[in-house]
């Protein structure tokens, strides 16, 4: 166990070290453009509604898949397409995870992904976009628009990968979803927070 952790912390001082001596690079002008897959371990979606007006509830999906075409000089014509599986929300209480997957909420059984197309992507600042798409969930799919903030790229120092990562941040109504469950008290504004690392596809 002693060589384990002591293995585990000096691959994390090493990583520290390559990305403090420049292995990450904050330039989004600076991206390789081309084709990328999702990197599933790093990334997560976080759901938020009002729990009763009393506090905000949060929930996570993870496991998503999907694509990113960039190209960092004509943003315009990049492209994302982003899946999460249903059956992967998780709220830390066992119970309601299974709530949610029901047919009762997000149906699981028979929208067993949701799906975010983009359709639109327009640079609003040297590091940030509008990414407007087709969000569809629960069998419906309407227009969303996500606020995107480029973090950084390069060579991740643990698996080697030419990586870029994006945070984002979008609200929108379930009840124009189909879901409307215990509404209205608990919130329909539903917001929805993204960290997605992409990797270079080989």
């Amino acid at each position: 166990m002693k060589i384990l952790i002591a293995s585990t912390a000096l691959a994390l001082t090493l990583a520290t070290g390559a990305i403090a001596a420049g292995g990450l690079n904050t330039d989004p002008s600076a991206v390789t453009p081309g084709a990328y897959v999702v990197e599933p371990s790093h990334t997560r979606v976080q759901f938020a509604v009002s729990h009763i007006g009393f506090t905000q509830f949060f929930g996570d999906f993870t496991g998503a898949a999907g694509s990113l075409t960039l190209d960092p000089k004509t943003l315009v014509a990049s492209k994302v397409d982003i899946t999460l599986p249903v059956s992967s929300v998780s709220t830390t209480n066992t119970k309601l995870d299974e709530e949610l997957k029901s047919a009762d909420w997000l149906d699981a059984g028979a929208y067993p992904t949701i799906r975010f197309v983009s359709t639109k992507i327009v640079r609003t600042a040297p590091d940030k976009a509008t990414i407007t798409g087709d969000l569809t969930l629960h069998g419906v799919t309407k227009p969303v628009t996500l606020q995107a903030k480029f973090n950084g790229s390069g060579v991740n120092p643990l698996d080697k990968a030419y990586t870029v990562g994006f945070d984002a941040t979008a609200t929108f109504k379930r009840s124009e979803f189909g879901v409307k469950t215990y509404l209205p008290m608990i919130g329909d504004e539903t917001s929805v927070r993204i960290s997605a690392a992409f990797e270079k596809a080989k």
